[in-house]
């Protein structure tokens, strides 16, 4: 199997462009978390809450 430099570089900006939307989402998930602060068990009980009514199909 023989990989051109042309597709490897596709390939690394790919994965580079994947890790700077990582980041951000990151930083956008931190930041509404912080702004939450007290209420952060509270959401994440909501999100747990929400999974397992969809995995019972309850919504």
């Amino acid at each position: 199997m023989n990989l051109d430099v042309e597709d490897l570089l596709k390939i690394v900006l790919v994965l580079v462009i994947v890790l700077i939307a990582l980041e951000i989402v990151g930083m956008v998930i931190e930041g509404v978390a912080g702004l939450l602060g007290p209420f952060r068990p509270l959401l994440g009980l909501i999100i747990v809450v929400l999974i397992v009514l969809w995995l019972l199909d309850r919504i």
